[in-house]
């Protein structure tokens, strides 16, 4: 059938209004930035006013959790998709690894150009460059501006590309004084500030720094974030309103940089505006925080200069919790929060975050509601008109409606992770209970107050547990997770799996099959999780207004067995979020049928998982061989 000219011109008319009237999406990622460094949540040494404003403005989000690391929570940003799904659980894709966020995983510009955005990224990617294929300009951005790689790897140090990578601030911080026996390597890798290198070992050096595929080698010695700030407000400037934009903002402050110099950078005039801080290492990565707030500011101030405020969507998130204390060679701070990035205690993954939108039909508000990070990409593919319900296999779900009205929200579980490398560990939250199993960071397992004062990264790297071990012969609670009270109980044989890590394990002919390999293995099940016979815990925590006042913690006392009263390595632990977000009292002693029903989802969780996909760093990889840049070397 031949359509008339009017009805053409009429349904190109529809089709324009409909893109014309979708909202920007603009998606800001902070990089390491802890829980207690924003005002918004009661730090009172660093002010962050342009983020307060948007945070006030929109919904805080105070039950909202990333991995505990950078390219688990980016590729579960970007894909809708848990790292366990994807392959990502374990580590960063560090220097020239062979792998990426999977080529099948349809990502976030993808979804939004089918709804006629454009799309472009300033900062940083780090989920795969060895492939072009797996850089932003083959995965739906039209343009991008900065780097692709992150820093090294947290976990194992792999001696062919691994840094000492937990702090070199004074000789205390250093490996062979933290019970090393020697040490081979160098102390700490990633983006350099200002000439935009990125290190990996000393001979593994190069440029890092782009315009879309073309390098970019003549701006040194100016600030990456100042540089990020005038590239987003170009992007707007530039911006057609009659199209939909979505803007990917992936900052790379506040993450430390190259141990070159020092590891934290900033312009001396954002130093300059924290005299208050006598400690040098707080101060540096305060002017580091205020060079980020101010160009959160001047995004913001760009769209309503340019009309386009009112249609926004904001998204601001970190992208794990903050390296306190030295690790990382950084001066983020979670306190009061226990741990540190890179750990499964609440500091190392609950994350900064809010919404802002006037298009939100209620803000102003607290959301207690649970969030994960891979919910965003099918919440705002609803707040862009998408239907979230055609987009198969995501693990995430749109709370776009929930959000908006300030209605209960659908998530009622989040799995912090599995990574089963080396004995493995394992975190999940499922309404108000957290359960931890395995070394999920008992190195940096403490609470550290921000610094002050000079010689505060001297004195407080000690870990608290240490001054606390006296007290474990009086604590009848670790008597009893220790002891043979535990030996043949239900708890005990539902934890079979985690042989090496547990004590008095046994295995059960019940739930699980018997795996006698020391290190973590992957279960099968013979009964679903429905015949246990109990129901799965439910969230209590309600939403509230805030009124323009900071969104504190507040755990009270800490207990004189706080440190000490849970090692997952040896049991299992328990805790009530919900009233002790500091992670203070482990309850697993006296709640042994929830702790069996939780390791019971854990499992099943685990039997969906991909293996992961980390590769040893690839020699051909080096920049040396590339003009000294870190380009992609292989042609897929």
């Amino acid at each position: 059938m031949k359509l008339s000219h009017g009805l053409l011109m009429l349904m190109a008319l529809v089709s324009f209004c409909g893109a014309a009237t979708r909202p920007n999406i603009v998606v800001i990622v902070a990089d390491d930035l802890g829980y207690n460094d924003v005002s918004f949540h009661g730090s009172n040494q660093i002010p962050t006013p342009n983020i307060d404003s948007l945070a006030y403005e929109g919904i805080i989000l105070n039950n909202y959790y990333v991995s505990p690391i950078c390219t688990p929570t980016r590729g579960a940003l970007m894909s809708g998709r848990h790292p366990i799904h994807t392959g990502l659980q374990h580590s960063v894709i560090y220097s020239s690894e062979k792998y990426g966020l999977p080529l099948e995983e349809k990502i976030m510009p993808q979804w939004f150009n089918e709804l006629g955005y454009r799309s472009h990224i300033v900062g940083k990617w780090h989920l795969g460059f060895y492939a072009e294929e797996f850089t932003p300009l083959f995965r739906g951005f039209e343009t991008h501006y900065g780097y692709l790689l992150g820093h090294g790897d947290y976990f194992d140090h792999m001696a062919e590309c691994t840094p000492w990578h937990l702090g070199m601030f004074a000789d205390q911080y250093l490996p062979t004084l933290r019970g090393f026996e020697s040490h081979y390597g160098y102390y700490q890798g990633c983006e350099d500030y200002f000439d935009h290198t990125y290190e990996a070992e000393p001979e593994y050096w190069g440029l890092d720094w782009r315009r879309n595929l073309d390098l970019l080698r003549n701006e040194t010695n100016l600030y990456s974030t100042d540089l990020f700030a005038q590239e987003a407000v170009n992007i707007i400037n530039k911006h057609n309103t009659s199209e939909p934009l979505f803007l990917y903002l992936p900052h790379q402050a506040v993450h430390s940089g190259n141990t070159e110099g020092d590891p934290l950078q900033a312009p001396q005039h954002y130093v300059d505006r924290f005299p208050h801080i006598n400690n040098y290492h707080r101060r540096l990565f305060a002017g580091m925080l205020a060079a980020l707030d101010d160009a959160v500011g001047s995004v913001v101030n760009t769209l309503k200069a340019r009309g386009m405020y009112d249609n926004t969507v904001i998204v601001f998130t970190t992208d794990n919790g903050g390296p306190s204390n030295g690790f990382d060679a950084n001066a983020a701070n979670n306190f009061p929060l226990r741990g540190v990035k890179a750990t499964q205690w609440e500091g190392g993954l609950r994350g900064v975050g809010f919404i802002a939108s006037p298009l939100l039909n209620q803000t102003g508000y607290v959301s207690n509601h649970m969030l994960h990070v891979c919910d965003w990409l099918p919440t705002l593919y609803e707040a862009a008109g998408g239907d979230p319900t055609k987009m198969a296999n995501l693990d995430g779900s749109s709370e776009w409606q929930s959000l908006s009205h300030n209605q209960p929200g659908n998530r009622q579980e989040i799995l912090h992770n599995i990574d089963p490398s080396g004995k493995g560990q394992m975190g999940l939250r499922v309404g108000d209970y957290k359960i931890v199993v395995g070394d999920i960071g008992m190195a940096w397992s403490d609470w550290y107050p921000p610094w002050t004062s000079p010689g505060d990264s001297l004195e407080l790297h000690v870990n608290n547990s240490a001054l606390f071990k006296y007290f474990t012969a009086k604590d009848e609670q670790m008597q009893v997770l220790s002891g043979e009270a535990f030996k043949n109980s239900v708890f005990d044989k539902n934890t079979q799996y985690f042989a090496n890590s547990m004590a008095g394990n046994r295995g059960s002919d019940d739930l699980m099959e018997e795996d006698n390999d020391e290190t973590l293995k992957f279960v099968k099940y013979h009964k679903p999780l429905h015949t246990v016979g109990k129901p799965m815990p439910k969230s209590t925590l309600k939403s509230y207004r805030h009124f323009g006042n900071p969104v504190k913690i507040d755990c009270g006392q800490k207990p004189f067995n706080a440190s000490t009263n849970c090692d997952p390595r040896q049991s299992p632990c328990l805790f009530h979020i919900a009233s002790d977000p500091c992670e203070y009292n482990n309850i697993a002693a006296g709640n042994q049928g929830l702790v069996v029903l939780l390791l019971t989802r854990l499992m099943q969780c685990e039997d969906t998982m991909v293996p992961p996909l980390n590769t040893p760093v690839d020699p051909a990889g080096n920049p040396k061989y590339h003009d000294g840049a870190w380009v992609p070397w292989v042609k897929l």
